[in-house]
């Protein structure tokens, strides 16, 4: 595999790498939440596959916001699924695992993968695959120090942190090497009015900034 250019991290897609994750959002919720979303600054919103008909989800967001955010999959463990994700406009996926000929399909169907992993060797195969960024999972299983021994010999790809991450451990995962992170259950739960999810999105935001000025 050739490496990233040392640039790699400075020319991440997206331009606020903290992705949105609704996590179990009904479709007829799906609107409001990634508007409020939208509104704040987020412009990497994933609905994961185990999502109530994540499929009209994804969708309806791709025709309403799919020019001001990138719009993606989550939980993505089937090729098929790649397809259906590439048919309704998406523009990337997340994985919860390491699985080479997933990535490889995506890849191919012109999609953003961001790879989830857990050591160094899952991530270099996940990079081999052509993956353009890593998503540690479950971060709170790791910590930090994990983050800062893994990119002692990663090359510079965006590299994010997913599980269990919050606004106050968020800064420690920003200063061992991450680039961001996905935000699940800490910014968004089924069945919490828009409201709630804005005011969560804020905070991570302004946690974010602070910690990288």
């Amino acid at each position: 595999m050739t490496p990233p250019p040392d640039d790699a991290i400075a020319d991440l897609t997206f331009r606020l790498p903290l992705i949105a994750i609704l996590r179990g959002i009904r479709p007829d919720e799906v609107h409001a939440h990634v508007d409020a979303l939208v509104a704040e600054g987020y412009d990497a919103i994933e609905i994961p596959l185990n999502s109530p008909q994540w499929a009209l989800g994804i969708g309806d967001s791709v025709r309403s916001f799919g020019t001001q955010a990138w719009i993606g999959g989550g939980t993505v463990l089937r090729e098929e699924d790649v397809d259906a994700l590439q048919a309704l406009g998406a523009r990337f996926i997340v994985t919860p695992n390491t699985r080479p000929a997933l990535i490889r399909h995506a890849v191919a169907c012109g999609l953003q993968v961001v790879a989830g992993f857990a050591t160094a060797s899952e991530a270099f195969a996940a990079l081999d695959a052509g993956a353009q960024a890593l998503k540690l999972f479950p971060a709170s299983s790791y910590g930090p120090s994990h983050v800062r021994a893994l990119r002692a010999v990663l090359p510079p790809v965006p590299l994010f942190v997913v599980g269990g991450v919050s606004a106050d451990s968020l800064p420690a995962f920003l200063a061992a090497g991450c680039i961001g992170a996905g935000i699940g259950g800490e910014l968004y739960r089924p069945g919490q009015p828009p409201e709630l999810t804005r005011n969560h999105a804020r905070i991570f935001k302004q946690v974010y900034m602070e910690a990288t000025r």
